[in-house]
Formats: C-alpha cells, sequence, structure tokens
C-alpha cells in the first residue's frame, strides 16, 4: 500500500485540487483508492458532495472506528472526510497522545493507495500524516512565496525524518498556479526545475 501525503504548509497552492485529481485517476486505473480530507475546511466532502455522517475527529476521538468513517463516492474511490471540529485536532494530539493519529491511519487496510490532503501548517496534523506516510507530493505556487514555501517545507520533511524515523521520500514537487504570460511564473518555474532536478 502507497502511502502519500499531499501537502504543503502555504494555503493556495491547489492542495486539494491536486490530491482529488490524483485520487481520482488512480481510481480510474483500477487502483482501490482511499483519499483522506485532513483540513479543517472539509473542501473534499464539498467538492464531491459527500455529505458524510462521521469525520475523521469522530475516529479520532474514539466515537467510532476509522473504517466506519469511509465513504464510497466512486468505483475503487472512497474517501474519509473531515470538517471544522478538526480545528480541536491539534490541541487533542497534543493532550492525548501526539503520535494518534499516525496509529489510527496504521489501521487502514484494503487499499492501493492512501492520499492524503494535508491543512495548511505544521501543526501535529502534518507531522502525523509526516510519520505515517512514505512518499510527499508538494504542489507549490510559481510565485516568490511558493518558492519560500517550497524551500521550507522540503527542510521540515528532513527534520521529521530525523525525528520520527520515518524515511518519507519527496516522490513529486508539482508546478501550479502557473502563467505562462508571466515572466515571474517562468523565472519560478526554472528556479524549481533548477533547485529539484530529481
Amino acid at each position: 500500500m502507497r502511502t502519500i501525503a499531499v501537502i504543503n504548509q502555504k494555503g493556495g497552492v491547489a492542495k486539494t485540487t491536486t490530491a482529488v485529481n490524483l485520487a481520482a485517476g488512480l481510481s480510474r486505473m483500477d487502483k482501490k483508492v482511499l483519499l483522506v480530507d485532513l483540513d479543517p475546511q472539509g473542501n473534499i466532502d464539498t467538492s464531491l458532495r459527500v455529505n458524510a455522517e462521521y469525520d475523521v475527529f469522530d475516529a479520532l476521538t474514539g466515537k467510532i472506528e476509522i473504517q466506519q468513517c469511509i465513504v464510497n463516492v466512486a468505483k475503487n474511490l472512497d474517501i474519509l472526510t473531515s470538517k471544522d471540529t478538526l480545528l480541536n485536532a491539534e490541541y487533542y494530539l497534543a493532550n492525548e497522545g501526539k503520535l494518534q493519529l499516525k496509529s489510527m491511519l496504521e489501521r487502514l487496510n484494503g487499499f492501493d493507495f492512501v492520499i492524503v490532503d494535508c491543512p495548511p501548517s505544521i501543526g501535529m496534523l502534518s507531522q502525523n500524516v509526516l510519520a505515517y506516510c512514505k512518499e510527499a507530493v508538494i504542489p507549490v505556487s510559481t510565485d516568490y512565496l511558493g518558492l519560500d514555501a517550497l524551500r521550507k517545507m522540503t527542510n521540515f520533511i528532513e527534520d521529521i525524518k530525523d525525528n520520527y524515523g520515518n524515511d518519507i521520500k519527496i516522490s513529486k514537487i508539482v508546478p501550479t498556479l502557473f502563467d505562462k504570460r508571466s515572466n515571474i511564473c517562468k523565472n519560478i518555474l526554472a528556479t524549481i526545475q533548477n533547485e529539484y532536478p530529481e
């Protein structure tokens, strides 16, 4: 089972769009996919009109088993949603056990891919995901602040590897919000390609 975090501490870089399309594309290739929404805004639930009865926070707090929170939305595509109650998760994890979310995610099975849409922060939720996942996909807007966030994110992932002993690798950097008419976009894209050629 491949576990992939779609992550960037900067908001508005198309993380959710990337996660949803990656999950949908893989499911259409006959891969069984679970898409996990860990953004308290709950945009995956809204985008796909899931309207799930239970969400990640319900499972995290022991209200219900994680498997009962999973909703099937299409052939080979299941969703584990979130909503604004997830705003309480940082406090909950700090008090109940900082890697409790990681432990909960490790109980998932039966999927070819688990793709996690992370919140735009490097708090406890993101740390749990990076301690769980083996791969990271980083969407990055092609502007100066996007490049700065990418550099910080790659350093943060290295710190997670050291602190949690998880050999997570960055499998893809996905340039987003590119405008071919903009010299800034062109220059930032060239810089990204130069700094991260692999």
